[in-house]
């Protein structure tokens, strides 16, 4: 995202990219009223809650005998994910506008660290609501005490409401932030990396969802959200200046980032290859919701595998250069500093330098520019 503009007075013309860009998030609040509105009306109310409330509902009776509404998947999932949608969107600009944006003024950081402040900020937050949201539905159903109801009962088609909801919020989040990289103009050069990660998570958990693997992936959730949480604080105290509290912070999340790497294999292999072998099919029952097949389970479990290897990967290298990095800076003498003449700033480095030194930096270049008319 480009730094904080000042508001001119000059409003840009409507149906432009400006325009949409500016006024999104009352657009999209707008599209989302007219849902809401029509649960008043009996005309409209069927449909307007085909995307408010959840679907492919039943009622069934518990072990007391008394009755309860559970929820499966289905098709009808796309127009309650579609809603939460627009609502993530409307949410993602009220954190921007009243949280990040308050603390951005109090910074003065670089057209890159602006954005990657943003980032970290707006994952921060969901990052930590998710992963306490996820703990509280594992103590709730006991999938804490008891890990054998990872693939005991298989398929888990009847989903608690919490659970289904935690799953549609989580499928409307990272379809979200498609339409965010517009809406943030996001720089070209940060698009790739947003698009890799944001299609990774999106297609681990509808695939996890549909599939109704939906127990093992909620623990997966938690164990990788918490981490993950971690780092994006340490990385939000390290663009405050925070240097102590940002090198504690990453010091927690190297050691509990190799353990939850772990701790995620672990669990695929004890549900993917022990668990759920127990009651293997032969066939893909769709109809029943039963996916438990030897080729279904054996590429869940290389697809989770290969996934925690290549963030382990990543982690590896990272701290080698960074290693390199010190050991070359180390051996480099230091050579006596001389003052050069000031020279005028590219517009390319303009870009990394603060907002007071770009403007500082300007300036001086029109002055140079005007002395060499003369």
């Amino acid at each position: 995202m480009a730094p904080r503009r000042t508001k001119s007075t000059k409003n840009p013309p409507i149906l432009s990219h400006e325009f949409f860009i500016q006024n999104h998030a009352d657009i999209v609040s707008c599209v989302a009223m007219v849902f809401i509105v029509g649960l008043m009306f009996q005309a409209t109310s069927p449909v307007a809650s085909l995307f408010i409330t959840m679907q492919h509902n039943v009622t069934v009776n518990d072990t007391a005998g008394e009755e309860m509404t559970v929820y499966n998947t289905g098709s009808k999932d796309l127009f309650s994910g579609f809603f939460y949608f627009l609502i993530c969107i409307v949410i993602h600009a009220v954190i921007q506008e009243y949280i990040l944006d308050k603390l951005n003024r109090k910074m003065h950081l670089s057209k890159i660290k602006h954005s990657k402040f943003n980032e970290s900020g707006q994952l921060l937050i969901f990052f930590l609501v998710s992963a306490v949201w996820g703990a509280d539905i594992l103590f709730r159903e006991n999938y804490i005490t008891s890990v054998n109801q990872l693939w005991e009962g298989y398929p888990h088609t009847q989903l608690p409401f919490i659970v289904k909801f935690f799953f549609i919020i989580q499928l409307a989040y990272w379809l979200h932030n498609y339409p965010e990289l517009y809406f943030q103009k996001v720089r070209k050069e940060e698009i790739p990396g947003r698009l890799q990660y944001t299609t990774l998570y999106l297609v681990f958990i509808a695939v996890a969802y549909f599939l109704n693997f939906n127990r093992v992936a909620l623990c997966m959730l938690v164990l990788h959200y918490t981490v993950e949480s971690l780092y994006h604080m340490a990385m939000l105290c390290h663009f405050s200046e925070k240097s102590d509290a940002a090198s504690t912070v990453f010091m927690v999340f190297d050691v509990l980032f190799v353990l939850v790497r772990l701790g995620t294999i672990t669990l695929a292999v004890l549900t993917f290859w022990y668990g759920l072998a127990q009651s293997s099919s032969p066939s893909i029952d769709a109809a029943v919701g039963n996916f438990n097949t030897n080729l279904v389970r054996i590429n869940c479990l290389v697809a989770v595998c290969l996934g925690q290897a290549g963030l382990m990967w990543n982690f590896i290298t990272f701290h080698l250069r960074k290693l390199r990095e010190r050991s070359s800076s180390g051996k480099k003498p230091r050579s006596p500093t001389k003052k050069k003449p000031a020279k005028p700033v590219a517009a390319e480095e303009l870009d990394s330098l603060p907002e007071v030194d770009q403007n500082s930096a300007t300036e001086n270049g029109n002055v140079r520019a005007r002395k060499a008319k003369k």
